[in-house]
């Protein structure tokens, strides 16, 4: 039976990759790569990069897969992200089915950890649900760029007995940072952060974590939020691309 990997390649730096993830890469026939259109080349760059680095025998191929557009036309943001799914899932299984002989074994690299806000694993449950290639698989964790956030700040993402909340930038709003002790959040192309008024609060930002490119900046939000968001934004002009993440701490929401 064919056999499927989605690997988890960290958070921007080489060094992230597991021993898990080199052992597993090893074993692979064919890697499906997504293009993300010429501005974001970085991203599939570095993942032939790591395969260049960590696989010893270089007999694998690579298929290169033009990533699909979201439809604007559907107004919902769930029901225009679930089209774009089942589109996916539809080029995924054809390329299963047409690219991966029975007795070999693929491979997507995902940036990150498969578990986090990513589509792959949501992609492969429609694929197996519609019964058109059988295959099986297996998930190999990443570091994420939370986890990388943390230890470039030389932070912990929560005091003791803290919760943590993990969300998006659609969803951030002042009232949840103000339940919440510690609210990470990804996707946030609109700096949500610059709604935070709460004088106490505190950003631990990062973008392209671990990669040559980093930037790290913190301080309490209300005074930095003018400055990540110009650095944002310059690092976005120049690169065509940018992937951030910050760690919102504030300290009134502490429980006694």
């Amino acid at each position: 039976m064919r056999k499927l990997y989605i690997i988890g390649i960290g958070a921007g730096n080489p060094e992230h990759v597991t021993i898990q993830a080199i052992k597993a890469m090893n074993q692979v026939d064919v890697f499906f790569v997504t293009s993300k259109g010429e501005a974001k080349n970085d991203l599939m760059q570095f993942r032939k990069d790591i395969c260049e680095r960590y696989i010893d025998e270089p007999s694998y191929r690579t298929i290169e897969i033009v990533d699909l557009e979201r439809d604007p036309s559907i107004t919902s943001y769930t029901s225009r992200v679930e089209a774009w799914h089942k589109q996916r899932a539809l080029t995924y299984e054809a390329l299963l089915k047409n690219e991966l002989q029975e007795d070999e074994c693929g491979a997507f690299l995902i940036w990150g950890d498969p578990s986090l806000y990513d589509s792959t694993l949501r992609v492969v449950d429609q694929i197996i649900s519609r019964g058109q290639v059988h295959f099986d698989y297996e998930v190999i964790p990443g570091i994420t760029s939370i986890q990388a956030l943390a230890a470039r700040h030389k932070i912990t993402l929560n005091g003791i007995g803290e919760s943590i909340c993990i969300t998006t930038g659609r969803q951030l709003s002042a009232g949840l940072v103000s339940d919440t002790e510690n609210v990470v959040v990804m996707l946030d192309g609109e700096c949500s952060f610059k709604n935070v008024l709460n004088q106490e609060v505190e950003i631990y930002w990062g973008a392209y974590i671990g990669s040559d490119k980093e930037i790290l900046l913190s301080g309490r939000v209300t005074e930095k939020a003018e400055i990540i968001e110009m650095a944002r934004s310059a690092a976005r002009e120049k690169n065509g691309w940018v992937m951030d993440t910050y760690l919102l701490r504030n300290p009134s929401a502490r429980r006694p």
